[in-house]
């Protein structure tokens, strides 16, 4: 299940809904509107197979590694929000939820870097085009 943060624009959900990306919204239909931080992971250990979608780079810590989900910064143009969501989702390393639960990610317009538990540096994985 993709769930998107709350600091995702509306007018790129609205892109991800037309090209046919299936999501829920925090504070829309998850959670509360202003849920803090240290609510959103145990939000996310309610859910199946969750992966967080979001603008805050304060939930790129190795420390918050978990295998009930998976965190993806969003490090580019907030214009640019879906279609490199889009993209993550699509690609090789990351297609399938089993692929990204662990998995604390860095998506950024060059590369992906993510975390898992107990690694002791970060991998990195380029875009395929």
């Amino acid at each position: 299940m993709n769930v998107l943060d709350e600091n995702i624009p509306r007018d790129q959900a609205d892109l991800l809904r037309q090209w046919g990306v299936r999501f829920r919204s925090i504070s829309r239909e998850l959670g509360y509107q202003g849920i803090d931080d240290e609510n959103v992971r145990p939000l996310l250990l309610r859910l199946k197979k969750p992966t967080l979608l979001t603008r805050d780079e304060d939930f790129f810590r190795r420390e918050f590694a978990h295998a009930g989900y998976c965190l993806v910064w969003l490090d580019v143009a907030v214009e640019e929000t879906a279609f490199f969501i889009r993209r993550f989702l699509n690609h090789p390393r990351f297609r399938a939820n089993a692929q990204r639960l662990g998995c604390v990610i860095h998506v950024q317009t060059r590369r992906i870097t993510w975390w898992t538990k107990n690694a002791e540096s970060l991998a990195e994985a380029a875009w395929v085009d």
